[in-house]
């Protein structure tokens, strides 16, 4: 008996393709500008943040289920071990959400997939903490961090 093909991930399609995923990567990196509590996640970053948003948007474009910019250039994204240099705490995590939800916010009309995202986003966002209350912190220099 053939099994269908599993569906692919609608979420590209569903917010809009490509152009929309450059409007959240840039609606998320003013957030991180703007937000106070964005402070420490937004140091972790240099200063120029146009490699960051081009990388960005390259992996949350395959991640979402759109075409494969990514991986053929970097390989799998091996997103905690890159994110290990960083002093990533439940603090961090949530600032990180915070950047999100309003990025998702001022970018996706459709409640239902900006909960989808959402949910999806703080999965991600909990599984690169590497920091516990009491541990000692982790430091990098700004620019370490890529996806």
């Amino acid at each position: 008996m053939d099994l269908p093909n599993p569906p692919a991930n609608p979420h590209y399609a569903r917010l809009g393709g490509q152009d929309a995923v450059v409007r959240l990567v840039d609606a998320f990196y003013r957030a991180m500008d703007e937000l106070p509590q964005a402070r420490d996640i937004r140091a972790m970053h240099e200063a120029d943040l146009g490699p960051t948003r081009r990388l960005l948007t390259r992996y949350l474009s395959e991640w979402m289920g759109g075409p494969r910019l990514y991986t053929p250039d970097r390989g799998p994204p091996k997103l905690r071990r890159r994110h290990m240099p960083f002093a990533i705490d439940a603090a961090a995590r949530d600032a990180w959400m915070d950047c999100m939800r309003l990025a998702l916010a001022q970018t996706c009309a459709d409640a239902g997939l900006r909960a989808e995202l959402e949910a999806a986003f703080a999965k991600v966002a909990e599984a690169l903490r590497n920091t516990h209350a009491g541990a000692a912190a982790q430091v990098a220099s700004p620019g370490a961090m890529s996806a």
